[in-house]
């Protein structure tokens, strides 16, 4: 690490949302730097299969709990990551409560173990708090532009609640904290029907199903794949910056043109098909990274093309495709 960051021990860590997609990927890459981790989740949209893989190693532990109530993990805790949120739209359009209170409630009780332990605390923010952005790229001093009471709200300002709710304590009660905003982060163990656009467009083009491309596929997106968002979550951990930093990838792309790489490299003849534009979706989102760069001396490594082609293999391994899409998905 460069800059201001600075490394720190960190020998024991709690994940919220660790059975999540990005919890989970957090809580390998955790074990693996040989730090002890509690994963908390209540499998609301996480599933224990996420973590499967992980149970019986050395230092792991899996705990079914429900962030909303009484939160309680005996021993010593260096570092708390707050990731437990449903993410996908179709998740917080069904929990709509569900979202807020996470947002709210799970932040503040999340915040009292870290104060409790003396511990690093790491929230999970989200690009979505820039709401349609009026600025391009996205800094993170722009206050963003968000409808209060959209179907979207539920899960924007939960999160923007949560960064208040954080720096609060930061500021009144002495909680060393770090807030990191994360942009369209994909890859294995993403849910093939959880309603964003690269896993429903990778499940339809394996499939041979239309690839459903909201509005005329123009509003633009900047993908990070998993393991570079990690890198950079688990940099901001271990250094002393509170942020917010935005963690994402700089290279923005059309929610078209994204459909047609993957519809390529799936090796599938799928057509593209137009369909309604969600309310609230964002025309443009493009994270300004340079203060990741400069402070945490971090930036994305794996290119679009091979984070897909890696992605889109998990995806054709988990739902059974085998034969030239396979192949394809493989880079045979």
């Amino acid at each position: 690490m460069t800059g201001n960051a600075s490394r720190r021990r960190i020998r024991r860590a709690v994940v919220t949302g660790g059975a999540g997609f990005l919890g989970s990927h957090l809580c390998e890459r955790l074990l693996d730097r040989g730090v002890s981790v509690v994963c908390m989740d209540n499998f609301l949209t996480g599933t224990p299969r996420n973590v499967a893989h992980l149970m019986g190693r050395p230092g792991f532990r899996v705990v079914e709990c429900d962030l909303t109530g009484f939160v309680h993990v005996p021993g010593d805790v260096d570092l708390v990551l707050h990731f437990a949120s449903a993410a996908s739209p179709i998740d917080y359009l069904k929990l709509p409560v569900e979202t807020l209170k996470v947002g709210g409630l799970g932040t503040l009780h999340a915040l009292g173990l870290a104060r409790e332990k003396g511990a690093r605390f790491v929230l999970a923010s989200t690009s979505e708090v820039y709401g349609d952005p009026l600025q391009h790229p996205q800094r993170e001093d722009y206050w963003g532009n968000v409808n209060p009471v959209g179907p979207r709200s539920v899960y924007d300002e939960a999160k923007r609640y949560a960064e208040a709710l954080t720096t609060a304590y930061r500021n009144s009660r002495g909680v060393d904290t770090g807030i990191v905003r994360i942009f369209n982060t994909y890859g294995p163990r993403m849910r093939p029907h959880d309603g964003r656009a690269i896993p429903t467009f990778i499940r339809q083009a394996l499939a041979g199903e239309p690839l459903t491309v909201a509005g005329d596929g123009s509003q633009t997106r900047s993908i990070c794949y998993v393991d570079d968002t990690v890198a950079g979550v688990l940099a901001l951990a271990c250094s002393d910056l509170a942020g917010p930093v935005n963690i994402g990838n700089a290279e923005e792309t059309s929610v078209l043109a994204l459909a047609e790489t993957i519809r390529e490299l799936a090796g599938s003849d799928s057509p593209i098909e137009f369909v309604e534009r969600p309310t609230d979706d964002p025309s443009v989102r493009c994270p300004d990274t340079t203060l990741a760069r400069e402070r945490l001396g971090w930036e994305p490594r794996v290119p679009n093309t091979e984070g897909l082609r890696r992605t889109i293999a998990w995806f054709a391994a988990e739902l059974g495709v085998t034969g030239d899409r396979t192949r394809a998905a493989a880079g045979g």
